[in-house]
């Protein structure tokens, strides 16, 4: 999370997880997240040395094989096309939910509503998270622009390395989320 948004979760008299909704400590430390990660055994996918998550980080900064493994990943992706790319909704563009002017780009569709739409009240549905795997297409947005300003000020794919995790928006949230933490741990 960045700083911002984990301020809102601590905010409340009683803090709540950004994720989960579930009642935080503030303060506290996540014990058991800092013993899974001292705990879990992993594989540089470069030199295929198995280490500790805690220490995959300082290892892959000094790896010039994982950085030639996250350079591959790399070229494939900018070369070659996605296969079998209609079985995958389009999560490149979006509607406005406001005037149903379309091909927007998430960054686009943010700078459109807040140009055009900043004051309107209506409640709508967005369109970006409901193309997401968990996005409730039914779900209305009490405040649809304050919620484009702390939700989707940067692109879910961005911070997607990997190709096959990048195709896969079928796989399990929590699955997902795991593999999340585990790649934000060993490739930063």
């Amino acid at each position: 999370f960045c700083t911002p948004c984990l301020q809102e979760c601590l905010k409340p008299k009683k803090p709540v997880c950004g994720v989960c909704r579930s009642t935080l400590s503030p303060g506290s430390r996540a014990l058991d997240l800092e013993k899974q990660i001292e705990t879990t055994e992993t594989t540089c996918n470069g030199c295929n040395k198995k280490m500790f998550l805690s220490k995959m980080r300082s290892h892959a900064a000094s790896c010039s094989k994982y950085q030639n493994y996250i350079m591959e990943g790399v070229k494939a992706v900018t070369k070659e096309p996605l296969h079998n790319t209609r079985s995958f909704p389009n999560r490149f563009t979006f509607p406005c939910p406001y005037c149903s002017e379309k091909n927007f780009d998430q960054e686009g569709l943010v700078e459109h509503c807040k140009a055009l739409h900043s004051m309107d009240a209506k409640q709508v549905v967005c369109p970006i998270c409901a193309s997401m795997p968990w996005g409730d297409p039914n779900y209305r947005s009490a405040n649809f622009m304050e919620h484009l300003q702390r939700r989707h000020r940067f692109s879910y794919d961005t911070f997607v390395v990997d190709v096959s995790v990048l195709q896969d928006y079928d796989a399990d949230e929590d699955d997902m989320m795991a593999q999340v933490l585990m790649r934000s741990l060993r490739d930063k």
